[in-house]
């Protein structure tokens, strides 16, 4: 029993700092704060990467080329839509996004879970590419405060504004078809859990090798 409780506090830190090839979409209205709540998990929670989604559009002052987005071009975004090269992709106020193909095998091999930001509709399209996604919606603790939030980050005009709004009701009737759903009323609430149901979805994962790999160990020191 003690080798036990060994092995599940080991799996426990062996969870944290390291991936099993998982893929997590993560969608949300804009202006819900998903931005800072991934790149602050990330920073916690080693064995994670994210997925840099390509956009025909501009970039904003404070966004960078490789990490916001891979900012490029209309023909070569439509050179890469007839080479297959996205999960799924989309056009929106005549702008084009995109989100890459990840290398599942090349994840799992490396230890790594990959994150996508992928609207509703998106991730709709990527469940019928990719297996066992698992999904996760981040909500605002309400419209009054996505408005103040949308509002306060100053890059949206007030009718931009009312069109995310508009958006964001629509989007949030999806949300019932994610596997978790998170509030973002405190950051470091909304943190705590994220982390959580990563570590918990790779022990999931791990859980039928573990077994395998363990089931002597186990017997034999019971015996």
């Amino acid at each position: 029993m003690r080798f036990l409780l060994e092995r599940v506090g080991g799996l426990d830190l062996e969870m944290r700092e390291k991936g099993v090839g998982l893929i997590f979409i993560i969608s949300a209205p804009s202006g819900t704060g998903k931005t800072t709540l991934v790149k602050e998990v990330m920073d916690q929670l080693p064995g994670l990467q994210f997925s840099v989604s390509c956009t025909t559009r501009l970039p904003r002052p404070n966004e960078k080329d490789g990490e916001d987005y891979h900012f490029v071009s209309h023909s070569v975004f439509q050179k890469m839509v007839e080479r297959n090269e996205f999960l799924e992709w989309a056009e929106v106020l005549g702008n084009h996004y995109g989100t890459p193909r990840p290398d599942l095998k090349k994840l799992e091999s490396d230890g790594i879970d990959i994150i996508l930001d992928i609207d509703t509709q998106g991730a709709k399209k990527a469940i019928k590419e990719i297996d066992l996604p698992i999904l996760i919606y981040l909500l605002p603790p309400s419209l009054k405060v996505l408005r103040e939030r949308l509002i306060d980050r100053g890059v949206d005009s007030l009718e931009m504004v009312k069109f995310r709004l508009s958006n964001a009701r629509r989007d949030m009737e999806e949300a019932h078809w994610y596997h978790y759903v998170i509030v973002n009323d405190r950051i470091e609430v909304a943190i705590e859990k994220l982390k959580s149901i990563i570590i918990a979805e790779r022990c999931r994962r791990s859980k039928s090798l573990i077994l395998k790999e363990n089931k002597k160990k186990w017997e034999e020191k019971d015996g």
